[in-house]
Parts: C-alpha cells; structure tokens; sequence
C-alpha cells in the first residue's frame, strides 16, 4: 500500500542574534597560544568561543539538544568540558571543536564543574543534590558523593590534599575526604544558601550566602601526631599575627568532626561587607589568588585585593615600629626591644579595591591577571552583551577603561514581534529597544532603527517601508532604505497588541487594549524635507468593543473580520458594515493568536488555555479542539497554500499540526525558554522563531517525506529514554547505601551496550555449539566437512567467536562500561568470566578486562562464590590475571626507567634541563626561602 499522504519536514537550519546565553557562566580559554584574549559563553545548546579584542566568534563547539549550564577550562587549557541542563558532561578539545569524552552520571542540570590541579580529575555538581568525580584520563566515572539536601552550587578541590569542598542551597559546605569517599567535615554557620565558594592561597576560604556578609575561614592542615582539639596553628603569620575573632554567636559548629580525624580544621576568622544587599550570584578569584571579586542580582562587580605574605609581612614591621615608638614616648624608656603585641585585620588583609559598574545586571564573570600586572574582568550581562573591563590593581587609585563590548547580532531584549518579507529575503525582528532586519540567506542584521517597546509589526507592501506596532499605543512607520521613523501615529490609548494587512494592500487594521479595532489606508503625503511624496497612514474607520482586543485577522478575500477579545470570544464581522456575523466561544482563557486559512474555509485559534480549537468559518462550529502545548498558545500561523499551521507555545515548543485530520505532524524542538513568536515565508519554506532566550532560529522545509508512524514511533522512544533517566541508581548487592556510590546512570546507550555483549555472547554459545557438533560429523564421516562461517564473524574478517565477544567489548564506552555490565543478566557473567581467563592468557586488553572482571566480581560476589562449577574457574582467573597484571607492570616499569636513561643521557649531551624539572627546582628554592621568612617572623 502506498503513501497516502505526506508531509515534508522542517528542520532546524541556524541559530542566530545570541551572543550569550543567561544559565551558564563566562570562561577565560586559551586558544592559539594565547591567554586573557578569547573567553567561552554558553549559546543555548553550542558553546561560543568570542575574541574579546575583535568583537568576533572564533569558534563554535556544537551542542545537540540540552542548554548549557556550566563550564571549566582544562588546567592546561587543551581542553573546555561543558554541563548541560540533562545532567550530562561532554569535554570539548578547543583545538578541533570536537566534543572528545562524554559522562552521563546526573538526573538533572549541572550547576558547576571543577578540574583538580592536574587535569586528571573533573568534579561536577548538580540539581539532583549529588557531586560527581570524573577520570577524565581513562574516560569513566570514579565515584558520586551523596550528603547534600538540596542543589550543589560550588565546588573546590584542596592542593594540599586529596580533598573537595561542595557548597549547596541546603545552606551546608561540606569537605570530602576523597581517599576514603566520605564527608569528615560540615560547616553550618550559614543561614540561607550557600552560593560561592573561592580559596585564597589554600589557607583561607571564602562563602558567599543570601546577605551581605562574605565569610573568611582558616584552613590548618593537621599532622599525623596533632590533636584537632587543639587551638589552629597560624602558620604564616608567627606569634606576632593574631586574625581577628569572631563573636560567640556566630562560631561555627562542626559537624562529624571527632578527634579520629587527621586532616585539617577549619575555623571562621571573620567577615568582609559587600555593599549589594541580595545574594551572592558568582564569586571567584583568578589563578594567582591575588584578586577576589563578586557581584550580585545587580550590575556591580565588586572587587577585592589580597594581600601576599611579603606585603602583610612589611605591614606588620611597619605596624610594630610605630607601636614600639608610641610605647617608648609613653613609658619614656629607652629599652630597645619592648614587647609589642600587633594585630593584623581582616579588613587589612583583604581590603576593597574598586567597583565595576556594568551596563546591565551581571549573570557571570570571569577574572584573569597578566604577567604585567593588569588585572581584565570580562561580563556576561543579563541583556545579552559582553563586556569587557581592565585596570591596575597595584597603584593606590585604579581606573577602571572599558575595552571591548560584544553586543553584534542580537537583540538587548526580548523579540516580541517577527514579519517576513513578501520577496522572502529579508525578515524583521522588534523588541524593546529595536528593530532589526535580517538577510535571510546569510543571516547578517543588514539595518538596526531604534523604536520603542514592539508587540507586533509587518513589511509594507513592496517591502521599501515597515510598520510597527508599540506597547505605548503608537504606530511607527519606518524606511528602511534610510533608516529613518518617517511617522509615528498615536493610534491607541492602550498597548497595540495586533495588526493585520489587507488582502488588496491598501490599508491594515490595528486592535489595541482600549478596546478599538481601527481601520488604516495608506497614503502619499508630501514631505517637508523633501520634493519628493513619502508613505503616510491615516486612520479610515473605527469599531468600538466591549473588551480588549488581543488579536485581528482579516479574511484572505477582505470580507470577514475576525477579532479575539479579553472575554475568552472571538466574534466576526462584516468588514464593509462592520455588522455582527458570528462569535466563537468555547476557549476558558482569553485567545491570543489566531489565523484563518488561504481559503477562507476554517479559522484557527491558540488559547491561554494550552488548547487549539478549529473552526469552520461559514457557520462558526467548532470541528476539533486539539490539546497543543504544556503552557500558553503564544503564536499560529497557517502555511500559505494549505491546511497546516504551526503554534508555538510557552512550553519551548513549537508544532506543526494539519488542520484536516486533526492530527500532529511534528514538533519543533530546539528553544530552551518560552516561544514568544514566530513567522512563515510567503512560499512557506522558511520558518522563523523566537524565545525569552534571546535566539532566534532559522527553520527550513526540506524534501524529506515525514511519515508520521515514524514519528510516533521516535516520540516514543524519546519518552521511553526520559524514563530510564529518572529511574533510581541500581542496587550493587551486598553493598549498603552510604555517601559514594557507582559514578554513571543507566542510559538508552548503557541498555543498548549490555545488548550488544549479550547478542555476542549468544552467537559464540552458538558458534561454540555448532563447533562442537562439527567436529562429531566430521569424526563420525572419517574426513573433513567444510564448516559455514557466521557472516558476522566473516564481516570482523572471520575471526573466532571469542574474538568477537572480545571486539564487542572493547567498542563499549569506557564512561559507560560499569553501567553495561549492571544492566548484564548474571546467566551471561559465567561465560565471560571463562572468556577473560582466555582473553588474560592471551595477554589481550589487559587493563579492559581487569576493570570489567573486578567490577563482576564486585556486583555478582554472592553468586559467584555459591557456584561450584565456577570455582575452578576462578582459580584459574586468580592465577592468570595475578601472573598478566605483574607482566603488564614491569613491562610499564621498564620502559619508565628506559625513558628516565634517554632523558639524563639528553641533559648530559645537550646540558640542558627539562621544563618540569626546572619548575620544580624553582618551586623548591621559593618553599625554602618562604620558610625562612617565616622563621624570621617567628622569632619577632
């Protein structure tokens, strides 16, 4: 049976006028060899790589379907690794854009990301409450920490030790001891969310809340031997330095801390004022820890200078002479060393340096110092631009110069309002401030023309002149050659919610809150700038209503007016008498889109209500409502030439629905906030869109048949995959539920992996067994029989059935390994494990299988110990894999040591010394030099 009908698709063809996007944070990345010039922004479901300097987009790391919610650069900058809103990680390489590694671990958005000192570890929080530690090195997941109430908001690895510090909404900061997977620590001090977390030199820690105090905690590491009950050393400041106390009330209670804990204490020191009232958004300091700054839901950036050790050092000598000179004035002695008891502040310590005042309110910062001491701080603002800020922290009175803005390609608003032009090559958009006109081949804004607060607009016949329709009641009419406001007419008292053009194109009508729909001609005037007439409207005729009027559209042969009013109605009109024909009621929230079909046959209303009711126009019966969207009908448009219209809705989506058989062809998905509107082409190949975050996207009709069985089927399947994602972690047995647990999820592709090494392990039973019965025809004839290969295994190049297990699992994501072999059945597990003792005395994959055989043996311990038949088998794994990993070992060890030769022996030819060596040399003398400052001050 053929086709009977087909639909064509539309699919996403660019996304555009976003420069950054509100969820994610702003990054310094280094590119090209260069740090401080390139910074990384989310852009919906890409990530943006901008050159500050050039204002331009250097590259762009595409994203498929979720927003961006957090990024972090590589310690060695090779590398971005990106969080999305589904909980999943992917590491970019920013030298070929290519997404290199992906995680799946978390159910619900990632709110931070954090590298160790050496890159090897990526620690990630998120909304499902859970921290993450990442191997980013073998590509797999180490552990998941489990403690926190409510949504993780930072998190900060400690150089000093193998220890993380996690900060949460459920207003706790706890510290993990990441050797043995577990939380040693809490601080309960706060009383609202905790929001940012920043290190000062690995010694002091800094917390952001919901008010206006930044907390300022000492860090002291303990000794083996050191009781943690005893008063906190301050080892950088000698007897000479007192921090300043804080009052009993807000001493910190320190939960899970007992004296069997030997790792550090962290006591409060005291508190730094922010001059913003509300919360703490972000809070950061750069690299060097010299710099820390924070803002809030404003747009000041305050920033704050620390002190280094030499500086609080000759502060304190300065502090102590003056004191020992006021001291001798007073007791008028001439002793020379009297003691003198200094205290350091604080507010000395960490003293307020500058504010940066931005254009808008900041969502994201990021800081970077340079060798020459010039401290930039590039913004992310709220209203879709960044900005770039440098100045001199060093001098006594810093001036803070803008160097750069990026604001190219989008609007500072919200867009309200889209037309296409009649030729389809050009399309508008309005927003608050203005409005743009768009190239629809190159998607370049060819004219900006500031206007006011736009809620709907259309292209002037000959497309020489456009229309706007503002929030004020005005209509604004502007040329586009020049781009210039020819007029602007006060048409309504209200907001101008709609405008529609006639059929003949000589006029338009408006329909505004005063609750008027008001008929306009166009007209030449003559101009007084000039000899030549130019376009003006006047206002023809005026129907006064009971409500407001939130939608008009005329009929396509100009005899029908169909009106959409506050009452939750739309009533028709005779458009020469402007009698009352028909009203359409039905909807329980007022309508606020609607469009009538080419033909003039049926009309189409979106509602408040999240439905959409088709009506027949010549007798107003209602032929189907259609439950469209989660949210409120925003938009709909009919495609010229036919039955099929799009809606887009408050639910981020839009729809394409066919008006005859009432069904859903497709959906749209790809804006992560609310659609406000969209616009159709004229041939109806081009659809254009916009949301509340800031993109506008280009959709185009391809030849592509959509078969809607196909569709459904796809649907499913999605529904299907967002199930497993919200299903419970798997139970490992004979394990108890604590703080760490398995690092990944149970994914669609997780599901398919186990299927895959099940259907593998199934053809070499069946390989096995074929063999097998082979081999007794062959003996039971006396001569040898031809046996058929697998076209499989002739597709691997006709390799063993155990080979192919073998090739099978290696194919199995290393993030997604452990994952696989849970979802495994155990009557599969036998085989493999006779298969690995195979594999290992091979010598094959020595590293995969270990991995896999250890975490079996973790996840089926009780059934495997039960089974008599595998007993034997076990030993014999015991023995291989004991005698292969020792191999793999020296064979490891011998070539370390053959690499350690050829390096001395190239110092001693060349004498020269490597860069790590060098490094850790100068490390070494600046340690031993610290000490003795220290010493030095200790002694004082």
């Amino acid at each position: 049976m053929g086709l009977t009908k087909q639909y064509l698709r539309y699919t996403d063809t660019a996304l555009f006028g976003v420069v950054a996007s509100q969820k994610g944070n702003i990054v310094y990345v280094t590119l090209r060899g260069e740090k401080g010039r390139y910074v990384a922004v989310p852009a919906c479901e890409h990530v943006f790589i901008w050159d500050t300097r050039k204002g331009e987009k250097v590259l762009i790391l595409q994203g498929k379907k979720q927003e961006v919610t957090a990024l972090c650069p590589s310690p060695d900058g090779l590398h971005l690794a990106v969080g999305y809103e589904d909980g999943s990680i992917c590491v970019f390489s920013l030298l070929s854009g290519e997404g290199n590694i992906t995680f799946n671990g978390h159910k619900a958005a990632v709110t931070t990301l954090r590298y160790d000192e050496l890159g090897g570890k990526l620690a990630s929080g998120s909304k499902d409450t859970v921290v993450i530690i990442w191997d980013v090195i073998n590509e797999s997941g180490l552990y998941r920490l489990k403690g926190h109430k409510d949504a993780v908001t930072q998190v900060l690895f400690l150089k000093e030790k193998n220890i993380l510090i996690s900060s949460g909404k459920d207003t706790l900061v706890k510290w993990w001891d990441l050797d043995t997977q577990h939380c040693f620590k809490t601080l309960v001090g706060h009383r609202t969310e905790v929001w940012g977390l920043a290190l000062i030199s690995q010694e002091n820690l800094i917390t952001g809340s919901a008010d206006s105090e930044l907390r300022v905690w000492n860090i002291s590491y303990l000794e083996e031997n050191q009781d943690p009950n005893e008063p906190e050393l301050k080892r950088s400041r000698g007897s000479a330095v007192r921090m300043e106390d804080s009052s009993e009330e807000d001493r910190t209670v320190d939960q899970d801390e007992s004296s069997e804990e030997h790792i550090l204490s962290c006591r409060k020191a005291g508190s730094i004022m922010r001059e913003g009232r509300d919360r703490v958004v972000t809070l950061a300091t750069d690299k060097t820890g010299r710099i820390l700054a924070c803002h809030g839901t404003d747009s000041v950036l305050e920033i704050f200078y620390i002190l280094s050790k030499e500086e609080i050092s000759r502060k304190i000598e300065k502090k102590i002479k003056k004191a020992r000179k006021k001291a001798k004035q007073m007791s008028n002695a001439e002793e020379e060393g009297l003691d003198v008891s200094v205290e350091c502040s604080l507010q000395e310590k960490i003293q307020r340096l500058i504010n940066i005042k931005a254009s808008a309110k900041i969502k994201s910062f990021d800081l970077i110092l340079n060798p020459n001491g010039e401290l930039k701080a590039t913004l992310m603002l709220q209203n879709n631009i960044i900005e770039t800020f440098t100045l001199n922290p060093s001098v006594s009175t810093p001036r803070v110069l803008q160097m750069s803005k990026i604001s190219i390609g989008g609007h500072r608003s919200d867009v309200r309002t889209l037309a296409f032009s009649s030729d389809n090559i050009a399309f508008l958009s309005a927003a608050a401030e203005s409005v743009k006109i768009w190239n629809r081949s190159t998607l370049q804004c060819i004219r900006t023309m500031e206007c006011e607060y736009a809620l709907c607009s259309l292209f002037v016949p000959g497309d020489r002149q456009v229309i706007i329709g503002t929030k004020t009641g005005k209509l604004q009419l502007f040329d586009l050659a020049s781009g210039n406001l020819l007029e602007s007419v006060d048409a309504h008292d209200g907001a101008l919610w709609s405008i529609s053009l006639s059929s003949d194109q000589r006029g338009f009508v408006t329909g505004g809150a005063d609750k008027c729909v008001k008929f306009w001609e166009f007209q030449l005037v003559k101009d007084e700038n000039s000899v030549q007439k130019r376009l003006s409207v006047k206002q023809a005729r005026i129907l006064q209503l009971d409500e407001d009027v939130l939608c008009v559209r005329y009929s396509p042969n100009q005899k029908l007016l169909a009106v959409a009013l506050l009452d939750c109605t739309v009533k028709i009109f005779y458009t020469d008498t402007l009698k009352f024909f028909l009203s359409l009621y039905g909807h329980k929230l007022p309508v606020l889109c609607m469009d009538i079909s080419y033909d003039g046959t049926l009309i189409a209303t979106g509602s408040a209500d999240r439905n959409v009711k088709i009506w027949g126009l010549d007798f107003g019966d209602c032929h189907r409502s259609l439950f469209a969207h989660d949210d409120s009908v925003m938009y709909l448009q009919f495609v010229p030439k036919s039955h099929l219209f799009f809606t887009a809705g408050k639910d981020h989506k839009i729809k394409q629905w066919d008006a005859d058989k009432f069904e859903h062809i497709q959906t749209l998905e790809g804006h992560h906030q609310e659609v406000w509107c969209l616009a159709l082409s004229p041939g109806g190949d081009y659809l254009v869109s916009s949301s509340h975050d800031k993109s506008l996207r280009l959709w185009e009709r391809t030849r592509e048949p959509l078969i809607l069985e196909e569709e459904r089927e796809m649907q499913r399947e999605m529904e299907y995959e967002d199930s497993i994602a919200k299903e419970d972690q798997p139970v490992v047995a004979g394990e108890t539920q604590g703080e760490a647990g398995l690092a990944g999820k149970k994914t669609i592709e997780t599901i398919k992996a186990a299927e895959r090494i099940m259907e593998a392990i199934e053809l070499y039973r069946e390989e096995t067994a074929k063999l097998e019965e082979h081999k007794a025809i062959c003996k039971a004839a006396g001569k040898e029989v031809p046996l058929p290969v697998n076209p499989i295994l002739k597709a691997y190049g006709s390799i063993s059935p155990s080979a192919y297990v073998l090739e099978v699992l290696k194919k199995v994501k290393s993030s997604e390994l452990e994952e696989s072999l849970l979802v495994l059945p155990f009557s599969y597990v036998p085989d493999l494990l006779i298969l690995f003792n195979q594999f290992l005395q091979l010598g094959s994959e020595v590293e995969l299988l270990c991995r896999a055989l250890l975490f079996l043996l973790r996840i089926h311990f009780g059934q495997i110990t039960s089974n008599q038949l595998l007993v034997k088998v076990m030993e014999n794994l015991k023995k291989t894999t004991i005698s292969k990993v020792s191999q793999v070992r020296d064979i490891l060890g011998f070539n370390m040591a053959g690499l350690q030769f050829l390096k001395r022996e190239i110092e001693s030819k060349d004498e020269v010394m490597f860069f790590a060596d060098a490094t850790e040399q100068f490390e070494e003398k600046k340690r031993k030099r610290k000490k003795k400052q220290k010493m030095v001050l200790t002694v004082v």
